[in-house]
């Protein structure tokens, strides 16, 4: 996934950053609330991690601005406050999930997974595509053969893909996906990516094709 860190704590913010992304995702940070809304606003995100007490505008705002402009992407509310009445704060306002600090990185690494399950464009714990089985809750992906064997980077690759199979995905818009806005990676890169994660769906009913000066689109084969 795509995530957005809304947080003013630098060491917490590079911790919380380094976890996501040993997990696989892609994690955008912004240290205040005026720059994080902002970012929200033009470039969106799957999820939004949010802190209540931030410089320039507060998480809740964030949050409500976010509910006011139409926004769907859910929202996990960290804060050290852990009254009764900021969790009802913060919930009202629009966020999906609470957690207060202190907290134990994997509670919010399962609480990513969990609120990930909810969104997208289909409901069901797993998915077909092709002769390919996916198990998002697991991030598996299964073929004829059995579980294919996907580093994080490739198992990214895949979910951007398969989130939007049917359509060109951008190379800028896969790079964004998997490494997070504005990183510094050379677009061969993802050449390299998709080349790799190409010749592990060999054989699985799906091709990846390449749409000179566009992107990459995943089909079903036909010829499968």
């Amino acid at each position: 996934m795509r995530i957005v860190l809304i947080e003013d704590n630098r060491m917490l913010a590079r911790a919380v950053s380094q976890s996501l992304r040993q997990e696989g995702h892609s994690v955008d940070w912004l240290e205040d609330g005026l720059d994080g809304a902002a970012f929200l606003s033009s470039q969106g995100a799957d999820l939004a991690i949010v802190d209540i007490n931030l410089p320039r505008r507060s998480g809740l705002q964030v949050v409500r601005d976010m509910v006011v402009g139409g926004a769907d992407i859910p929202v996990l509310m960290l804060t050290a406050r852990d009254g009764l009445d900021d969790r009802i704060a913060g919930l009202d306002a629009g966020a999906d999930d609470y957690v207060a600090k202190p907290f134990e990185m994997a509670e919010l690494c399962a609480r990513v997974r969990a609120l990930g399950r909810r969104r997208g464009r289909k409901p069901q714990m797993t998915e077909t595509f092709g002769a390919l089985s996916y198990e998002r809750p697991g991030r598996r992906l299964v073929g004829p053969q059995g579980a294919l064997d996907l580093p994080r980077r490739e198992m990214a690759l895949w979910e951007v893909l398969f989130d939007n199979a049917g359509r060109v995905v951008p190379k800028s818009g896969i790079c964004d996906s998997i490494y997070g806005t504005g990183a510094d990676v050379e677009m061969n890169a993802v050449e390299l990516l998709v080349s790799r994660l190409r010749r592990k769906l060999r054989g699985c009913g799906v091709t990846i094709r390449a749409i000179r000066g566009l992107g990459y689109i995943l089909q079903e084969d036909e010829a499968a």
